[in-house]
């Protein structure tokens, strides 16, 4: 069990978080364990496994090619840390930043196998509706 302390996190997240970043999901999928659980608030219940993981990244990353992730700071966490983030999203003309946090816990190999986001989307998904008359998506 390991234990990564504020700057290991650090180290890990300046290379993971710009590959949210850019719309190339086989990129950030390389990040995961063949065996990831990835969750977030559009699919609590979460994927499994890197094809359905990279398949939902396809998706997430084609509506936001341009959002752009940052690390506030990490937390240690068996096998990882609680990353508290930034994410800059571009909706329209205007940007909404949201900030938020996730559980990263990786294999013995560097690996991500556990990675669990949860903000509160509320801001977001209103202008979303207000611009394009769409909710959730």
């Amino acid at each position: 069990m390991k234990f990564y302390d504020a700057s290991e996190a650090r180290a890990f997240a300046e290379k993971w978080l710009p590959a949210w970043s850019g719309n190339n999901p086989e990129l950030l999928g390389s990040f995961y364990a063949d065996d990831a659980v990835y969750l977030d608030p559009a699919i609590p219940n979460g994927v499994r496994g890197k094809p359905a993981l990279i398949a939902y990244f396809k998706k997430l990353l084609g509506y936001n090619p341009n959002w752009v992730w940052t690390q506030i700071e990490g937390i240690p966490l068996e096998n990882g840390f609680l990353n508290k983030w930034l994410a800059k999203i571009p909706v329209g003309e205007g940007t909404i930043n949201i900030v938020g946090v996730c559980f990263v816990q990786l294999n013995d190999a560097g690996k991500i196998y556990r990675n669990e986001v949860y903000f509160d989307r509320q801001a977001l998904l209103s202008e979303i509706e207000r611009l394009t008359g769409r909710g959730d998506r």
